[in-house]
């Protein structure tokens, strides 16, 4: 007897079977899966067992074969007491769903349910889709496996999901009641690693028992470049994989890699602590060497650490320590230190040579949502001025040339009083790494009201002279410290520190003057504290003017006044509607301010110069101070502003559009200059240099174009000194151009190849170098993982296909300076360069990049790499090569792209000659 339930008719089609028996045995079935068999014990003689009709009507049409079974069992009421033993433990614990779009077939002689074609089948987290489902409720299993399609090919292979694993094998057998299974040709993902074997038996739901296995990281584990094959393997979802003999296969070819045993980690949410395998290399100066040997510690969701060392056969050896944390909606950073005992050569030779570098960098920053009213960052980028020239673990050219490293931490806060208050604390550093000379404030703290407008009424309105006067106070404070490289964070660094409060109330207005002009005008107090002041004389003994440093407290106080007028300018020119460009607009903004401070000269002393003790010099105690000192003669300057925009309106290219379009012709040229009023023709002159500069952008904005030139209208002598005279009346032109410069920079690519991708040189930005390649790519010796190209495959993408219809992505960088110099009567070009920088992918798995230049000065080719890579599937391998110059390296190497063996590689290079 067999029920076949159909969904492609609309009514529902029986073998011939008699009404009642069909009954029967629909009721039997359904008693059966409801789990309320009695026990012989508790079913006394007068017990009856009423079980509802079942109507054929009840069956809704065009429904698939869903069938959801659940039972109802009445009892009838008995004065006999039952016996107290429990009924016996249904064999399911939940309800199963199933489905299939071409039939479900339930053999009740068998105790078999068979579900055709798409067959879908649901019990509590389990999931089982398959081309075929077979439930034997009887053993309480359920078999599952793949069809044929008409062309005799298999298909809807099984998907078994319980949780987050996800099985995909040829076949299953799984038991409801014990939960185990037996996994044919099964496919799974846990993490990075895709796994396959033979024959899997699963145990319960945390362990998995595997014969003839196979894991790898390639993307299709049925045809895979590489993978690891093992006979044995006890698996571990998202905890870890512990295999017996394992042997690595690359191409399908058995290497004779092999290791008695392996254990591979697979945590999901969190990392897994373990050891970093290192490098080995070679030099010439420092002999053999491990490098990168270290540690990775998972210390918590929220941070880790890395500990990675280096040691030569010579004595050098180098740490580094690299932690990163975040919190999720609130912060993150991370900070690396670097230390280096660098030995050359051998002791007793004349070239031996010890020392020490160091390098310190943290980054962090804050979400600007966890806390408005307030905000903590940090940049820091401090350490040994020679550290990336002589370093042994960082090839970065951009930053051996660089000649700055900076930081800053800082931490802001508004105070919402009325009015507002803001307050900011910060501690910078900038070091020059020529002359290894070192900047710092620790710290500068910054205090600001808001500005407070005492003239204005109840209505709020900000209208005309009297009610724009406002107010506000400013407080700069700054302990100063200069100091060298040797001498960094030694107590003499502190003793030489310079201590000042800035203090400072400006008082200004604004209003308008004949409707068009924008007048506004201000006068400023300050107020300057010095911890330290300088006493000056002359030291018989040494005989040399000598300055005492008096430690205490000592102020002075200065005034100003300042004013200026401005008006905007709008002039467009049409050439016509017809034409091509349609109308050019001119935007100046002209303006001519005025500034007065008068002379200070209290707050100066006299001293003598010579043994003769005549007191013929003027100084002022405050000088050297880090807020500068009182002027000794009044300042009483004119000076002059204009700055210019150009644009102009053309037919748009796209027909569609009615709209001209508009584009930028220069966006900004500007002029400026003054003029001294108090000027005496002897030590001072009237008019200082006119400076004009502008830049502007061609080619879609491609390219940035910056220029600049200085103009001096007065002569020089011999000796290269500005005197009193025109240059016009000296025989030259009415201005004497001094020093010109323009830039160039032109970045382009292929279309739609990351035109708006983000820095390619991150982390050699944050080294203190450039952003893009011009000066290479940076290279971490510690990790080769990241491309030199910085490009990642897009998901599904189709390479070969991009090969075949000649697309060729590719990018160049360009720059360009020019450098005119004529202080001195020189004239002559003192800079001219040009740096380049390409990028291209030959095929759908070659790249190749050049970074080069060439200095027309000095008549030689500047710093230049060439750089190569092949993606191999899941491996990735790398050539560079600096072919001359300081930093003439090269460098190979072969890897796996995943993290998780990141340590299967080969990497070797060349000694960097520094």
């Amino acid at each position: 007897m067999s029920l076949i339930i159909s969904h492609h008719f609309t009514k529902i089609a029986f073998k011939p079977l008699s009404t009642n028996l069909f009954n029967i045995v629909l009721i039997s079935f359904i008693l059966f899966l409801g789990s309320n068999r009695m026990n012989a014990q508790d079913i006394k003689t007068k017990k009856t067992v009423v079980a509802p009709a079942i109507q054929r009507d009840s069956i809704k049409k065009n429904n698939p074969a869903k069938v959801e079974v659940a039972s109802t069992v009445i009892k009838e009421k008995d004065s006999i007491k039952i016996d107290s033993i429990l009924p016996a433990k249904p064999f399911l614990d939940g309800k199963v769903k199933y489905k299939a779009d071409n039939y479900a077939k339930i053999d009740q002689k068998k105790k078999l349910i068979t579900l055709y074609d798409k067959a879908e089948l649901y019990y509590q987290d389990i999931e089982l889709k398959s081309g075929i489902i077979i439930l034997d409720y009887e053993k309480n299993e359920v078999y599952a496996g793949r069809i044929k399609d008409s062309t005799g090919k298999y298909t809807q292979f099984p998907n078994f999901k319980q949780g987050a694993n996800v099985v995909e094998p040829d076949s299953i057998r799984f038991n409801f009641k014990t939960k185990k299974a037996l996994i044919y040709n099964s496919r799974s993902e846990q993490g990075e690693f895709k796994i396959k074997a033979a024959v899997t038996k699963k145990e319960n739901d945390s362990v998995y028992f595997l014969k003839k296995a196979i894991f790898t990281t390639s993307k299709d584990v049925d045809n895979p470049e590489y993978y690891f094959q093992t006979n044995k393997v006890k698996f571990i979802p998202g905890k870890k994989v512990v295999t017996g003999l394992t042997n690595m296969v690359i191409a399908n070819v058995p290497t004779p890699i092999a290791l008695p045993f392996a254990f591979f980690p697979m945590g999901k949410e969190t990392s897994i602590s373990g050891i970093i395998l290192p490098s080995y290399n070679d030099s010439n100066e420092r002999g053999f060497s491990l490098q990168n040997l270290g540690y990775y510690f998972a210390l918590s969701d929220n941070y880790d650490l890395t500990v990675l060392g280096d040691y030569y056969t010579n004595g050098s050896y180098g740490m580094r320590f690299e932690s990163a944390y975040a919190k999720r909606y609130n912060f993150r950073g991370n900070i690396n230190v670097r230390f280096e005992n660098l030995i050359s050569s051998e002791r007793g030779y004349p070239d031996y040579s010890k020392q020490n570098i160091y390098n310190i960098q943290w980054s962090h920053s804050r979400d600007s949502k966890s806390s408005p009213n307030s905000n903590f960052s940090a940049s820091v980028n401090l350490g040994s001025s020679k550290y990336f020239k002589q370093s042994i673990n960082q090839l970065n050219i951009g930053s051996n040339l660089n000649n700055t490293l900076s930081s800053s931490i800082s931490y802001s806060k508004t105070f919402n009083t009325v009015p507002q208050v803001r307050m900011s604390l910060t501690a910078t550093h900038s070091q020059n790494t020529q002359t290894e000379q070192i900047n710092m404030t620790l710290p500068t703290l910054q205090l600001s009201v808001d500005r407070i407008y005492p003239f204005v009424g109840k209505d709020g309105l900000k209208k005309g002279f009297f009610k724009n006067i406002n107010l506000q106070y400013n407080l700069n404070a700054r302990n100063s410290i200069v100091t060298t490289d040797s001498l960094f964070f030694k107590p003499q660094m502190f003793r030489d520190a310079k201590v000042g409060f800035q203090h400072s109330i400006p008082l200004s207005t604004n209003f308008k003057v004949f409707k068009y002009f924008s007048a506004s005008t201000s006068m400023n107090y300050e107020e300057i504290w010095y911890t330290k002041t300088i006493e000056r004389n002359f030291d018989v003994d040494q005989s040399q003017v000598a300055d005492k440093i008096i430690n205490g407290f000592d102020a002075f106080r200065t005034y100003s006044f300042s004013s200026s007028l401005g008006t905007t300018i709008y002039g467009t020119f049409n050439f016509g509607e017809n034409k091509k460009i349609k109308s050019v607009r001119h935007v100046m903004r002209p303006s001519v301010s005025y500034g007065y401070t008068p002379s200070f000269e209290r707050y100066y002393d006299t001293y003598a110069s010579d043994a003769s003790g005549t007191m013929d010099k003027q100084y002022t105690r405050f000088e050297n101070g880090i807020f500068g000192a009182p002027g000794l003669t009044n300042s009483n300057t004119l000076g002059f502003d204009l700055s210019n925009t150009f644009e102009a309106k053309v037919t748009d290219k796209d027909s569609t559009k009615t709209e001209p379009k508009k584009i930028m012709l220069l966006n900004n040229l500007n002029l400026s200059t003054n003029y001294n009023l108090n000027a005496d023709g002897v030590t001072s002159l009237a008019f200082a240099p006119v400076r004009v500069s502008g830049g502007t952008q061609l080619f879609d904005n491609k390219m940035n174009v910056n220029f600049g030139t200085t103009l001096d209208p007065y002569a020089i002598d011999n000796s290269g000194r500005r005197i009193n005279v025109f240059n016009i009346n000296n025989g030259g032109s009415l201005f004497r151009m001094t020093s010109s410069n323009m830039t160039l920079n032109y970045s382009l690519s292929s279309k739609g190849k990351n035109d708006n991708k983000k820095d390619k040189n991150e982390q050699s930005l944050r080294n203190g170098g450039r952003a893009d390649d011009l000066f290479g790519s940076n290279t971490d010796l510690g990790d080769n993982r990241v491309s030199q190209f910085d490009d990642e495959e897009t998901a599904g993408e189709d390479k070969i296909s991009e090969f075949f219809n000649a697309k060729l992505p590719w990018d160049m960088t360009f720059a360009y300076s020019l450098t005119y110099g004529n202080n001195n009567r020189e004239n002559k070009i003192i800079g001219n360069s040009i740096m380049i920088s390409a990028n291209a992918d030959i095929t759908p798995k070659w790249k190749a990049g050049v970074s080069t230049g060439y200095d027309f000065v000095q008549k030689g080719v500047t710093f230049t790499q060439l750089r190569f890579e092949r993606d191999l599937l899941s491996w990735r391998m790398d050539f560079n090569w600096s072919p001359f110059g300081n930093n003439a390296n090269w460098g190979f190497f072969i890897g796996i792209k995943s993290g998780v063996l990141s340590d299967i590689k080969w990497d070797k290079r060349s000694v960097i000659n520094r």
